[in-house]
């Protein structure tokens, strides 16, 4: 049974299948019955023929405030990466001058759980089905909630980190077993599996919009800790709710032999995780090194990262269960796709994550008004993913990669080309604007393909992002450290935030150079491409 979750826009685009009113639905007197256990129920076996009617509330549920209750409590799972990397744009700037670290450093308090959730999505996939989708969505809540608390009480670079890149852990963890579980409950096409999927999966938008607007009020009065002691609250909460509310996991398990524990690829996960954390830990501390780029362990990082990256590649040929097949990589169609989605996601946390720092640093917002500007960018978001549902079926989809691609680039653009002083309204609210219409678009075409796996895409997107930062961190460091003294930005502050908009705008602009060579048409076209 496929249970992989589609964005709402995929989901939105579907027609559900012609079914009978709920009264009228035929149970089968062999049909399996739902057991009630304390609060937590089976999931009903997947329906044949006479099946009942899949409008019908899941007779997983005991009412629809439970089925409400799961509905949520899966979209806090999926809205967890969300929830955590809009509290730390927005208390950033405050954590950078509180503990008094760089730039380049401050990257990786938001990188640290970009890389773990990225590296390990594959891997906590196969966990799930080993160990149960229940108990480790059950347990990633509590873990995450308890390192938030942690992570609150962290006076140094290196605690928040490794506190960091442990809720990332969760976040992989948590993502695979939340889409399992919906899936397996709504596990036939009809409207209420599309409202619930719908919900599901503007987690992302809408967890992003209200940890900013919580963040930014709790720092705002308490300081930047308070924001995750707030985050560790709400988890905790949703943690207790899961508890009464996820159903049992009745789906088969794969059973715990040392046969099964092969399956599991060890050796591509580390050399994926150290790869790009050493690559990616070299170019962005390069600049601050003592020595700068001819600092010795700088060296070492830079060359050993992708002497480690090539060996995944050749390790993943050879291992019986690759992490990552390479087959998957010859189909032309899936290349190009993901090259496009991947440039434009390398060069996404340019104008998030830095421009959080601008706002703060240059415009002289607070942490809340900070969260506030940034509220364009959920609001549209929620809007354009449902308008991508529309057009999926109606308009040719390389007509939307390429209107995604073009999004990256003006939107990139217009922040490049302004300088301290500028109005939000006339370059960052537009820029805010438009960057959605490149996320949304091309990440809801690329995920309706059905050749391309969603968790081998997720985790591209989440690792190209880390390496983003990284570069953008580099870029940042070496201009700061030799501003300009005539010129369009000479004695600016805003150069070193022109300079890396400048390059996320030539990377948005080849991205956009290979829309040409896709072949996809309009989706569900029966003419071949």
């Amino acid at each position: 049974m496929d249970t992989t979750v589609q964005p709402a826009a995929v989901i939105a685009s579907q027609e559900p299948e012609k079914v009978a009113r709920t009264e009228d639905a035929i149970i089968p007197n062999d049909a399996e019955q739902p057991t009630h256990l304390n609060g937590t129920e089976r999931a009903i076996i997947p329906p044949g023929d006479d099946a009942p009617d899949p409008n019908a509330r899941p007779a997983a549920f005991r009412s629809l405030a439970h089925e409400i209750l799961f509905v949520l409590t899966a979209t806090m799972s999926i809205a967890m990466p969300s929830f955590l990397q809009g509290s730390i744009l927005i208390v950033s700037p405050t954590i950078k001058n509180d503990l008094n670290i760089t730039t380049s450093q401050l990257t990786w308090v938001i990188a640290s759980s970009s890389l773990t959730s990225g590296s390990f999505l594959l891997f906590f996939g196969k966990v799930a089905d080993m160990f149960g989708r229940r108990g480790i969505l059950l347990t990633s809540l509590f873990i995450f909630a308890v390192f938030a608390l942690a992570t609150g009480f962290s006076r140094d670079a290196l605690s928040l980190n490794v506190f960091n890149g442990v809720m990332g852990l969760t976040s992989a963890s948590i993502i695979p077993s939340a889409q399992g579980i919906l899936g397996s409950i709504y596990d036939r096409p009809s409207k209420r599996k599309n409202y619930a999927f719908a919900c599901f999966s503007s987690g992302n938008h809408l967890g992003f919009t209200f940890s900013a607007i919580f963040s930014g009020i709790a720092t705002q009065i308490f300081g930047w800790s308070a924001s995750f002691w707030l985050l560790a609250i709400i988890y905790l909460v949703v943690g207790v709710i899961a508890c009464l509310t996820v159903p049992v996991d009745d789906s088969e398990k794969l059973p715990l032999t040392m046969e099964s524990l092969k399956q599991f690829d060890y050796i591509g996960t580390m050399l994926t995780v150290t790869g790009i954390g050493l690559f990616t830990a070299g170019i962005s501390v390069g600049p601050d090194a003592p020595e700068g780029w001819k600092t010795p362990y700088i060296l070492v990082f830079i060359i050993l990262g992708p002497l480690l990256l090539a060996t995944f590649v050749w390790w993943e040929t050879h291992f019986q269960y690759p992490l990552m097949p390479m087959n998957v990589w010859r189909d032309k169609e899936f290349s190009l796709l993901l090259a496009i989605l991947l440039l434009g996601f390398l060069s996404f946390p340019a104008l998030f994550f830095f421009g959080a720092l601008y706002l703060q640093e240059l415009f002289g917002y607070s942490a809340l008004i900070t969260a506030v500007c940034l509220l364009p960018v959920a609001i549209s978001g929620v809007i354009v993913n449902v308008l991508a549902g529309r057009l999926l079926h109606k308009v040719s989809n390389k007509l939307l990669m390429g209107i995604g691609a073009a999004g990256f680039t003006i939107a990139f653009l217009l922040v490049a080309v302004q300088r301290s002083g500028a109005s939000y309204w006339a370059f960052t609210f537009p820029a805010f604007i438009i960057i959605v219409f490149g996320t949304d678009f091309e990440f809801n075409v690329v995920n309706s393909q059905q050749s391309i796996a969603s968790s081998v895409f997720q985790s591209t997107i989440k690792l190209a992002t880390v390496i983003g930062l990284g570069i953008c961190a580099a870029v940042f460091a070496s201009v700061s450290g030799n501003p300009a003294t005539s010129g369009y930005y000479a004695h600016d502050p805003f150069e070193p935030y022109a300079a890396l908009f400048w390059f996320a705008t030539v990377i948005s602009f080849i991205s956009l150079l290979l829309v040409p060579f896709l072949e996809i048409k309009t989706q569900g076209s029966t003419t071949e491409t």
